[in-house]
């Protein structure tokens, strides 16, 4: 019997036209789309994340999207534990996942295998490293785990100080490096990795043009509606960028102006992040231009590599073992 079950993964940077290409796929082939982006998990949170519609959710199954409530963060084991069911639920039914999103660490785990420690948060260690980074600034944060934990320490992005903070209390509540506590678990897929890629200054582009399309879409209004309802800006979810420089517009703190130029600059930034880690932990990538045709150019390379590597048969259903 066939060990390893077929997988699609198609990754790029923000704005670069995955939703659209992976809801043609999934419309002429077997594929279920499951998500990997940490964004769109939360509900509510639909024009600054640039959700699929509610059609476009309608006209393909989709997994991972809309699953978590806003104000309740969802870890990266919390993800992959989620991942993993979806995926062995597509393939139970004779179908192909087809992995789609840009966040880099977690289609990265997915792929790798990572096991992630599976240790609760404490909220009274966050909250007073949090306190730490703004008496003493996220520096030091990333100083301290450069010395406990070099390795940990040069993966993290410095200006990170969700995954700064998990990093450090892990060290705290279990006395060893985070690296340590990581390992992996190979999968049991054969895996297509297909990137979608376009020149930096079109992409910026696309993404200026697209910040203000959710403007004028409501963008405000949703943020304003999250905050009302009981979000934070200190949430996780809220780290989705625009949402926090958002909330400080409905505080009039800043104006609309000023959070829009800093929500391009952050999406600027992104971009570059995306495409380093693309490009440094992702091997074996099919990249195509992001042009017109490129649908048919990769239906193509996917049909033909599904003929090669098709899934196995649905396991028949078993009976109940009852016990005596």
């Amino acid at each position: 019997m066939k060990s390893a079950q077929p997988l699609i993964a198609l990754l790029g940077p923000t704005a670069v036209g995955k939703t659209a290409l992976s809801l043609f796929l999934a419309e002429r082939l077997p594929l279920e789309i499951v998500s990997v982006d940490s964004r769109l998990l939360y509900r509510g949170m639909d024009i600054g994340t640039d959700k699929p519609s509610e059609e476009d959710l309608r006209r393909v199954p989709h997994h991972l999207v809309n699953v978590a409530d806003p104000r309740q963060p969802w870890s990266m084991a919390r993800y992959l534990r989620a991942a993993r069911r979806a995926i062995g639920g597509i393939h139970s039914q004779g179908r192909v996942p087809l992995l789609v999103g840009g966040t880099g660490q977690y289609l990265t785990a997915l792929l790798e295998g990572w096991m992630p420690p599976p240790l609760p948060p404490d909220d009274r260690l966050r909250a007073a490293l949090q306190k730490r980074a703004q008496r003493e600034g996220i520096e030091a944060l990333h100083r301290e785990l450069a010395q406990v934990d070099p390795y940990e320490a040069r993966r993290i992005d410095p200006r990170n100080l969700r995954r700064l903070i998990r990093a450090l209390e892990i060290y705290q509540l279990t006395g060893k490096a985070p690296s340590e506590l990581r390992r992996k678990e190979a999968p049991p897929w054969e895996v297509l990795k297909v990137g979608l890629t376009l020149p930096r200054e079109e992409l910026y582009r696309r993404i200026d043009a697209r910040i203000e399309r959710m403007l004028q879409r409501g963008w405000l209004e949703e943020v304003r509606r999250l905050l009302e309802a009981g979000c934070s800006p200190d949430l996780p979810s809220f780290s989705a960028i625009g949402y926090a420089q958002l909330a400080q517009v409905v505080a009039g703190q800043r104006s609309l102006e000023e959070a829009v130029e800093e929500i391009r600059r952050l999406s600027r930034q992104f971009v570059r992040r995306q495409h380093n880690w693309f490009h440094s932990r992702m091997a074996e990538v099919r990249w195509f231009e992001a042009r017109p045709g490129v649908e048919k150019e990769v239906m193509a390379l996917v049909k033909g590599w599904l003929e090669e590597h098709p899934p196995s048969e649905p396991a028949e259903p078993k009976e109940p073992q009852w016990k005596e």
